[in-house]
């Protein structure tokens, strides 16, 4: 019996766009709700989110199979992107990537040797089923699914090299970060910071992988769509929340 099959990431090669929320507030309850809305993928944020191991852990068991969880970790640490995958994650969000012997390592980190330098300690962690799965050290690698965000000057001066080492599956745009280095703080719609969000979207998708990013903003998500961008994602928990909020108390 081999590892579970990862449908996002054989989704991201047939050519629709596969819509994402992003969940930010750390909550089982919040992470189980959103996987019954109809989103074909949902980010549990270990970045900028409250999230430790046990809690991505409990957002995993709550998102179940209903729909496709991406983990986004805190760094390319290979201990943690260890932990996670042995919790079960088979599709990661790795932010902050600027360079492609970066982007390499982080491959590493997911792999097995004499591929890579992942520990083996599968047998005692939900990811084999608690061993249940007895061939998963041999078929794991092909069902984890790898995502880069390049989201700084020096990223996307980087990109084409990044985009050549093989085992990444696909890269994320990270448009807030950008626009900061842009000297756009908090204005990642402004068209200096869009030219060249959609030039390396389109670079992207040219060089065989998978497009992403993240917008409220559903102009330009309509245009990403449009584009063809592979995985959207299009809002997150907290901002539903609050704007549902808003609205209510506002009509009344």
């Amino acid at each position: 019996m081999p590892a579970p099959h990862n449908s996002f990431k054989a989704r991201l090669k047939s050519g629709e766009t596969q819509i994402g929320l992003w969940l930010g507030l750390g909550d089982p309850s919040v992470a189980e709700l959103a996987s019954h809305t109809g989103f074909d993928w949902l980010v549990i944020d270990g970045e900028h989110g409250p999230n430790g191991l046990r809690d991505v852990l409990a957002q995993l068991r709550a998102i179940g199979d209903r729909c496709s969880p991406v983990v986004r970790v805190r760094n390319d640490d290979r201990a943690e992107i260890k932990q996670m995958l042995d919790v079960g994650a088979q599709t990661l969000l790795v932010p902050m990537i600027e360079t492609a012997a970066q982007a390499a390592e982080v491959v590493r980190s997911i792999r097995y040797a004499p591929r890579g330098a992942r520990g083996v300690g599968a047998a005692l962690a939900r990811a084999s089923s608690y061993n249940a799965i007895p061939d998963y050290l041999q078929t794991a690698e092909t069902e984890l699914c790898l995502l880069l965000q390049v989201e700084s000057t020096k990223g996307i001066e980087a990109l084409d090299d990044i985009l050549q080492v093989e085992g990444v599956d696909g890269v994320f745009i990270g448009p807030a970060d950008l626009a900061a280095d842009m000297n756009h703080l908090g204005k990642p719609d402004a068209p200096e910071v869009q030219a060249v969000v959609n030039d390396a979207l389109t670079r992207i998708r040219a060089a065989g992988r998978a497009a992403g990013i993240l917008t409220s903003n559903r102009s330009l998500a309509a245009g990403y769509q449009d584009m063809g961008v592979e995985f959207l994602a299009v809002g997150s928990d907290v901002g539903v929340l609050m704007g549902g909020l808003k609205a209510l108390r506002s009509a009344f």
